[in-house]
C-alpha cells in the first residue's frame, strides 16, 4: 500500500512537472515548490496513518492472544484487520451459546471496549452441511445474531457490529463435509475485527456461496 501510494505522489508530481514545463510563462518556481512539498506532506501523513494503523493492529492482535490463551481459538492477523476464529461453537441445529462461549466473548467485548471503541466487528456465523444451504445459511445467520446480541449486552456498540453468514458454504468450512458430532468446529461464529471506517459495507457472501 505504501509503495503505490508512493508511486502514485511521484506520478502526480510528475505530471505537474510536465503540466508547468508547458506554461512556463504563467507558473512561477515558488508555485512549483509549494505543489511538490503540498504532495509530499500528504504523503507522509499517509504514512504516518498506516504506521498507526499497523501499531493499533500489532496491539490488538497481542491482547487478543492473551485473553484467548486458555481457549481453543486461533488469531489471524490479515491486511487491516484481526480474525478471532472458532469463538463460538454450537449444538447440532442450535444457535444457543454455552457458557465457555460466554467467557470467550466476554473477554473480546472487555479488550474492544476498552482499548478500541473504534474498530468495526463482523461477526461471521457457519453450519455444518448436513441441511439444506438455504436453512444452513439462516441457521449461520442466527449464530452470528446470537453473538452479535452477546456483545452488545456486554457493553459493545450495535454501530460496530455486523452480522454475515456463510452458512455451509464449502471453502469455508474446518473440515468439509463433516456434520453431527464430527462437525462441531463447523458450527461455529467467528470474529474479524476491522479498522475501515464505520459504515464500510461487509465482504458479504453472495447468493450462491453456500454449497
Amino acid at each position: 500500500m505504501l509503495q503505490r501510494s508512493s508511486r502514485a505522489t511521484w506520478f502526480i508530481a510528475g505530471l505537474a512537472t510536465l503540466a508547468l514545463g508547458g506554461c512556463a510563462n504563467y507558473v512561477t518556481k515558488s508555485d512549483f515548490d509549494s505543489t511538490v512539498a503540498q504532495l509530499r506532506a500528504a504523503d507522509q501523513k499517509q504514512q504516518q496513518q498506516l504506521d498507526q494503523q499497523q501499531q493499533q493492529i500489532d496491539q490488538i492482535s497481542q491482547q487478543m492472544k492473551s485473553a484467548f490463551s486458555k481457549y481453543d481459538a486461533q488469531i489471524t492477523a490479515l491486511q487491516g484487520r484481526i480474525r478471532v476464529d472458532t469463538v463460538s461453537h454450537f449444538a447440532f441445529n442450535s444457535a444457543t451459546l454455552s457458557d465457555q462461549d460466554k467467557q470467550m466473548l466476554d473477554g473480546f467485548a472487555r479488550v474492544i471496549r476498552e482499548h478500541h471503541p473504534d474498530v468495526l466487528i463482523t461477526v461471521e456465523g457457519f453450519a455444518d452441511p448436513a441441511g439444506t444451504a438455504a436453512y444452513n445459511q439462516r441457521l449461520g445467520m442466527r449464530r452470528a445474531q446470537a453473538v452479535r446480541d452477546y456483545l452488545i449486552a456486554q457493553g459493545m456498540s450495535a454501530g460496530e457490529l455486523r452480522a454475515v453468514s456463510y452458512g455451509d458454504a464449502r471453502n469455508r468450512l474446518v473440515k468439509p463435509g463433516a456434520w453431527g458430532a464430527h462437525g462441531e468446529v463447523n458450527r461455529r461464529v467467528a470474529l474479524v475485527v476491522d479498522f475501515a471506517a464505520p459504515g464500510t459495507p461487509p465482504d458479504a457472501p453472495s447468493a450462491n456461496a453456500a454449497g
